[in-house]
């Protein structure tokens, strides 16, 4: 199946209010957590006892964690969705509704400094817990190409996607960034509507989704 792609440079509360209400099957999106992570990180923790030096991590440019979305774009988001799978949803329990079931990331993490496992909101009706396990951490955190910040690995989003949703389903994402919810769902036979506000990431999105497409249609 050929995916149907559409991207939008721009606010996503400025474009979110021109789509329909139930338009997409699922939103899945990564929202700035707003905890100035751009400014920088401080504290680390050793392997073994000791006290633990800072570690130098990789800079991006720009002010991409400086503040959360507002309760309306959240409230826009599952409007137009018939579910949603927000990243990150433990920053904004103050701004969604109670959740009743959650997706839990399991990075099997090795590196103390860094989390073990991100938590997704989502409205889903189910009363449970879902794990999903995707190894990424050190030298198996770098195997794909970084572009943005909070850029999620291929593998991790082919799974939700293939998980909640189905071939042909629509999936929307507010927050696109360097487009990788775009390429998981090219890759699975979904549609894919993305919504970026920084014309740099963008222009990587664009690039990469549109490379996605060309490997699918290519002969095995």
């Amino acid at each position: 199946m050929v995916s149907e792609v559409k991207l939008y440079l721009g606010d996503c509360l400025e474009i979110l209010p021109t789509l329909e209400a139930g338009s997409v099957d699922a939103v899945i999106t990564d929202p700035p957590y707003g905890t100035k992570r751009d400014k920088g990180f401080t504290g680390s923790a050793p392997f073994r006892g000791g006290n633990g030096k800072p570690i130098k991590r990789r800079r991006y440019s720009g002010d991409w964690d400086n503040n959360r979305p507002s309760i309306e774009c959240f409230e826009e988001m599952q409007r137009v969705s018939k579910i949603a799978f927000i990243f990150g949803g433990n920053y904004f329990a103050d701004l969604l509704p109670q959740g009743t079931h959650w997706v839990v990331w399991d990075k099997l993490n090795t590196m103390p400094t860094f989390g073990d496992c991100e938590l997704i909101w989502t409205n889903s009706s189910r009363k449970s817990v879902k794990k999903i396990t995707c190894e990424y951490n050190g030298l198996l955190g770098k195997r794909e190409e970084r572009y943005h910040p909070t850029q999620k690995p291929e593998t991790l989003m082919r799974q939700l996607i293939s998980t909640y949703t189905q071939e042909g389903d629509t999936i929307l994402d507010p927050f696109m960034g360097s487009g990788t919810t775009g390429v998981a769902c090219v890759q699975t036979g979904r549609n894919f509507i993305g919504i970026e506000i920084e014309p740099k990431y963008y222009e990587i999105a664009e690039k990469r989704i549109a490379e996605a497409q060309l490997q699918v249609r290519m002969p095995i």
